[in-house]
């Protein structure tokens, strides 16, 4: 029974994490210097998942095995851009569409509220065997 509050938590945290990148995302969809102040434009962070727990060896539940930077870009037409490109005018931005990134934000919006509601069915279910056994 507490397995399935383990995976229920390990796909909460997973999907907290998959919703800051998503945030990240689309804060940095408009991102085209670094600190510094040079030409570096934001690149799109995707959560990849994995099945299990790797600290615990747990077979059940999921976790974020690694953060992917996506690297495609588009480019806009801005000839006095202080970053175009001198010969093209070209002026390199990340490929990031708000809109997408808030259908994947609603999508793991969802999925958290679904482990949130698991884990409470799981919840109740112990209370009422501790009832039955008292």
């Amino acid at each position: 029974m507490f397995g399935s509050l383990d995976v229920s938590a390990s796909a909460l945290v997973a999907h907290r994490t998959r919703l800051e990148s998503i945030s990240a995302n689309i804060a940095g969809s408009q991102a085209i210097e670094n600190p510094d102040g040079d030409h570096d434009p934001f690149q799109r962070r995707i959560a990849v998942f994995a099945q299990g727990d790797p600290v615990s060896g747990n077979p059940d539940g999921v976790h974020v095995r690694e953060i992917m930077q996506e690297t495609s870009f588009i480019e806009k037409y801005e000839p006095g851009h202080p970053f175009a490109d001198e010969e093209t005018g070209m002026v390199t931005y990340p490929d990031i569409s708000p809109e997408v990134e808030i259908i994947n934000a609603m999508s793991a919006y969802r999925a958290y509220e679904a482990n949130i509601t698991a884990a409470e069915a799981t919840k109740s279910m112990l209370q009422a065997s501790l009832r039955l056994l008292a």
